[in-house]
């Protein structure tokens, strides 16, 4: 590494979030500018560890101390090359990954760990800037057609390296934008569209077709889709959302994160002038704790809110890391996002029993109770704290507990892709479905899960297909062997 005692000499820096009353007012993202001289520090910390279990810790493989280096010694232009060698859209996974890289830093065994994140979004920033990020176009066409269903991180990651291995791609989308949660589950104020949009520019000068307003299974059959492409990529996701089955749940004001995440959205891209679901004045409840929940705090805060209480049943997690999440794995630990430094409360190991209506049938509050993690029926659960029920007024509930797997209706139905016991698209060692010539990859057939792993999974489905057409690729496969093992 360039200065070996860097992370003795340096510690762990980020950029400062803008002031909370100054970023509550927009909608941009919350972080100012980062001096390239703090980052290159910051990448001087990254140690000659002899074994970077970071590359292992995060699921595309990223080479992670040689850009560190590189960016040290202030060689950007190769540092970028060394990035897009691993993964197709660093500017996401630098803005919207939770870093696994970073919880299997060496460093991090004793001290803060590098900002390897951090370095990665500001490599990605520099290469845009000087004009570095072109498209790349194959060396030959194959003349073979393959559709790819669903346009999120994993649909976007096949599409461009299929595009680049010579085939002819056209991915389709049911929504009026190309991007899936990208375009409308992620808010603004954590990554703004136009770091989108400028990568979906660069695909369609590479040769890749998108169509939107099209949904698979319904506006196109899926016969008509096997029969005009030679391979069929799914990467729709998994959209089926966890509903909560409590008496009042039929109340209005009680509304699914992915139904009003969107709206929000829609009037930043200019469909809208006002959200149909708005937290306005509103007494909001939103339940489930993880990066859902936190997008549709960070909204509620910009909507203005009168008052905001996210709900979790797990207990509150520990300061530093518990020892049953021991270094290297990703850590059980306590964490602040933006959107809670700005405001609200968290209220942790809560159950919600039932809805409260008033005459006109709307939501006016929530009944629950404190939980205790228990074993029940062998199985770890929760049991019921005697005496602590509680009522909470609220005038909106939002419901972010996860997805359960991929929608079965339409699509799948249609090609008869059987599912998994846990309502995923069942797939073999080679990425692909019980119907030939179809493969799956990303959370449609993973289940909910992170951004890094939808794109390692895009890669590596892509590669896979190709194998598959063509007897042979030479498209590069994720490093990591979870990414690699169905293989």
């Amino acid at each position: 590494m360039g200065d070996q005692q860097g992370f003795l000499k340096h510690g762990r820096e980020l950029p400062r979030r803008r002031p909370v009353p100054v970023r509550l007012q927009d909608w941009r993202e919350v972080y100012e500018p980062f001096p390239i001289v703090h980052i290159r520090t910051q990448a001087s910390r990254c140690m000659d560890c002899g074994i970077p279990f970071c590359n292992n810790g995060c699921p595309l493989g990223n080479i992670i101390p040689d850009w560190n280096d590189l960016v040290y010694r202030d060689r950007w232009h190769e540092a970028i090359d060394r990035l897009h060698a691993t993964n197709n859209f660093p500017e996401f996974t630098g803005r919207l990954c939770p870093a696994p890289c970073e919880a299997a830093c060496v460093l991090g065994i004793n001290q803060d760990p590098v900002t390897i994140k951090q370095v990665e979004v500001e490599i990605i920033e520099r290469a845009w800037s000087e004009g570095w990020v072109k498209p790349v176009h194959p060396d030959r066409r194959t003349g073979r057609r393959i559709a790819v269903v669903g346009s999120g991180p994993a649909g976007l990651a096949a599409a461009q390296q299929l595009t680049r291995a010579g085939h002819e791609v056209t991915v389709f989308e049911r929504d009026d934008r190309i991007g899936g949660l990208l375009r409308y589950g992620i808010p603004e104020f954590k990554m703004e569209k136009r770091f989108l949009d400028r990568r979906l520019a660069q695909m369609e000068a590479e040769g890749t077709t998108f169509r939107v307003n099209t949904a698979v299974g319904v506006e196109v059959p899926a016969d008509e889709l096997r029969r005009d492409f030679d391979a069929v990529v799914l990467a729709g996701g998994a959209t089926v959302r966890r509903d909560l089955p409590v008496p009042g749940r039929e109340l209005a004001g009680i509304h699914q994160a992915m139904e009003y995440l969107p709206m929000a959205n829609r009037v930043q891209e200019g469909d809208l002038d006002e959200p149909a679901i708005s937290a306005e004045g509103k007494r909001v409840i939103i339940i489930g704790g993880g990066d859902t929940g936190a997008d549709c705090l960070g909204t509620a805060h910009r909507q203005g809110a009168r008052s905001v209480h996210q709900f979790e049943i797990m207990p509150r997690p520990p300061e530093a890391r518990d020892p049953s999440t021991p270094w290297p794995t990703w850590p059980l630990v306590y964490r602040t996002s933006s959107a809670h430094e700005e405001g609200g409360e968290r209220v942790y190991a809560v159950s919600t029993t039932e809805f409260v209506g008033d005459d006109e049938g709307r939501v006016v509050a929530l009944r629950g109770h404190e939980v205790a993690s228990a074993v029940v029926d062998g199985r770890p659960g929760f049991q019921r704290v005697e005496g602590s029920d509680f009522e909470l007024p609220c005038d909106l509930v939002l419901l972010a507990m996860g997805f359960t797997g991929a929608e079965r209706e339409g699509l799948l139905d249609q090609l008869g892709a059987e599912v998994d016991a846990r309502g995923n698209v069942a797939r073999d060692g080679n990425w692909m479905t019980n119907v030939e010539g179809v493969f799956v990859c990303g959370d449609m057939g993973r289940g909910q899960s992170l951004i890094v792993w939808a794109i390692a999974e895009g890669r590596a489905c892509a590669a896979a297909t190709d194998r598959w057409l063509m007897g042979t690729t030479e498209l590069p496969e994720p490093l990591h062997p979870a990414a690699t093992a169905l293989r």
